[in-house]
């Protein structure tokens, strides 16, 4: 994949409309990923202006694949660029061009607080879950190192014993 995708960004490297990069999720790049959710790795990536929260991409990823679709970016759908929606998009937008700003904003805080909420509660959860799992992995390291000794003395002895059980009689004169 990394070749294709390098194949990509040297293609347009010179283009003032995309921009084809790449970050390194492990260093200095870990706030970028950890802000637009990723996980995964590769996990691709795009952003169709004036979208800044940008959506993951699923499609095909050889480099005749990855072109296909770069192809097909554009300007997204917004009040500015109102050409370039489709219907279904304007009937989805239009409520919300109807509305103040104000109300746009306590909209948007209302939103924004839900997932800040979902997001805390769940953090929460996660951090119950791991505390749980390290505290059942030190129980079950524990019992292991207690019971392993004993599980493998009972195994030589029915070894032994089932040895003895198998051996051939032997005939005395």
């Amino acid at each position: 994949m990394k070749p294709d995708w390098d194949s990509l960004g040297e293609k347009y490297e010179d283009s003032k409309k995309v921009l084809i990069g790449d970050v390194d999720c492990t260093s200095s790049g870990k706030a970028i990923c950890e802000r637009f959710g990723v996980e995964g790795y590769p996990t691709l990536m795009y952003f169709n202006p004036p979208d800044t929260e940008g959506e993951k991409y699923e499609g095909g990823r050889s480099l005749k694949e990855l072109k296909k679709f770069v192809k097909t970016l554009g300007p997204g759908c917004s009040a500015a660029t109102w050409d370039k929606c489709s219907e279904k998009q304007k009937a989805e937008l239009q409520p919300y061009l109807d509305m103040s700003t104000d109300d746009l904003e306590a909209l948007r805080s209302a939103s924004q607080s839900q997932i800040d909420a979902a997001q805390a509660a769940h953090d929460e959860l996660m951090k119950s879950l791991q505390e749980q799992y390290e505290s059942s992995d030190k129980e079950l390291k524990a019992l292991k190192d207690r019971e392993t000794p004993t599980l493998k003395l009972v195994k030589v002895a029915l070894s032994g014993k089932q040895s003895a059980e198998t051996a051939p009689a032997k005939d005395e004169v």
